[in-house]
């Protein structure tokens, strides 16, 4: 349900999404998945959010309406060092799961999709 996704978000990368629960979302140093996180830019800025429903599962589309900052992976965890320009405009689909301890996380894969390198957000501790 999308109030089990309302709340803050984080992952080991200091990024952090706060998801509200009218649709709108908050979120800092968010890089860009499959293929553009090789970009090695990060995202900062107000979007909108929503939690659907497909053939492979649940997935919260999260959409950024107005970008605040935009910065670069530092060189020790970019694939690639001719970043391009950041884009104003991006959307992102988390594909949504639950852990060992049935606790909800989000995710999206990074770099080669066939690679399986997953982009993992959990619940920010203190976060309903």
């Amino acid at each position: 349900m999308a109030a089990d996704v309302a709340g803050s978000w984080e992952n080991v990368e200091g990024t952090r999404v706060v998801f509200r629960k009218d649709g709108t979302a908050l979120f800092e140093r968010l890089d860009g998945q499959d293929f553009d996180f090789d970009d090695s830019w990060r995202l900062s800025g107000k979007g909108t959010w929503q939690l659907t429903d497909g053939d492979g599962g649940q997935v919260v589309r999260l959409a950024l309406t107005a970008r605040t900052r935009a910065e670069t992976r530092s060189p020790s965890t970019a694939t690639d060092t001719s970043a391009s320009e950041p884009p104003s405009t991006y959307a992102w689909s988390f594909y949504v799961d639950r852990d060992q301890r049935d606790e909800l996380k989000l995710f999206f894969f990074y770099g080669d999709p066939d690679i399986g390198n997953t982009y993992v957000m959990t619940r920010e501790t203190g976060s309903p």
